[in-house]
């Protein structure tokens, strides 16, 4: 019985596609909504942890370092990983950790929300996984935005080491966004932040890359705190 063709993997002119769809998966323009969430950065600014541009960069590489390092970087190589060798089992394993370790509602939805609007877009394009039926790794229900941006990755011929650079970057060019609209921070200021976390970034993709499964796991009581805080906070710009 003939089935539909698996989403391609692109590998023609190699090295140059692969930058490009690497571009328009962390572009500020993919249309899946990442510029609506702080992830706890506009409660930081609210009860005065976050009020200037050294604290920012303060409270950007706490998070990189002990967040992003630990979790989400980690988790999106194995999960790049379990998509290019076709291994369901633990896709769903590593999406079920990542929305184990969401430490509030807010920052759960956020996940979701994203991943769900990435699903919406790669299905629009026609680079939805392949489903059962045809032998190939089934998406998880409810499947969160790592999940789905490790699949993206894996179509466009992206390297483990540039999704995660590039995971990165679209992280901090978000919570810069974020400042930018919330505190008087401006651009150049941002861009100082870039140019101290640059090397930052390299580093958490170098450590992320090296951990043990058994040294998982974010330690970021302030951010939890502050997404918590969040959700019940009277004026937002930021959703929840």
């Amino acid at each position: 019985m003939p089935t539909e063709p698996e989403a391609p993997v692109e590998r023609a002119s190699g090295d140059d596609l692969a930058l490009l769809g690497l571009l328009q998966w962390v572009s500020p323009a993919l249309p899946i909504g990442a510029f609506a969430f702080s992830q706890g950065l506009e409660s930081a600014f609210e009860l005065g942890w976050v009020s200037d541009e050294t604290s920012l960069g303060d409270w950007l590489e706490g998070v990189l370092e002990d967040g992003l390092t630990r979790c989400d970087l980690p988790a999106l190589s194995r999960l790049h990983a379990a998509w290019s060798e076709g291994d369901g089992e633990a896709v769903a394993e590593w999406d079920a950790w990542l929305a184990a370790n969401r430490e509030t509602a807010e920052l759960a939805a956020e996940d979701a929300r994203l991943g769900a609007s990435l699903k919406r877009l790669l299905g629009s394009l026609a680079l939805l996984p392949p489903d059962v039926s045809r032998h190939g790794p089934e998406l998880p229900e409810g499947a969160g935005y790592v999940t789905l941006f490790a699949w993206a990755a894996r179509v466009r011929g992206i390297a483990v080491r540039q999704a995660l650079l590039g995971f990165a970057w679209a992280w901090l060019e978000n919570q810069l966004a974020v400042a930018c609209k919330a505190l008087p921070l401006g651009h150049t200021a941002a861009q100082r932040i870039v140019e101290r976390l640059r090397p930052a970034l390299v580093a958490a993709v170098d450590e992320a890359l090296a951990l043990p499964d058994d040294e998982l796991g974010p330690a970021l009581p302030g951010l939890a705190l502050a997404s918590a805080l969040h959700e019940t906070q009277y004026s937002r710009l930021f959703r929840s």
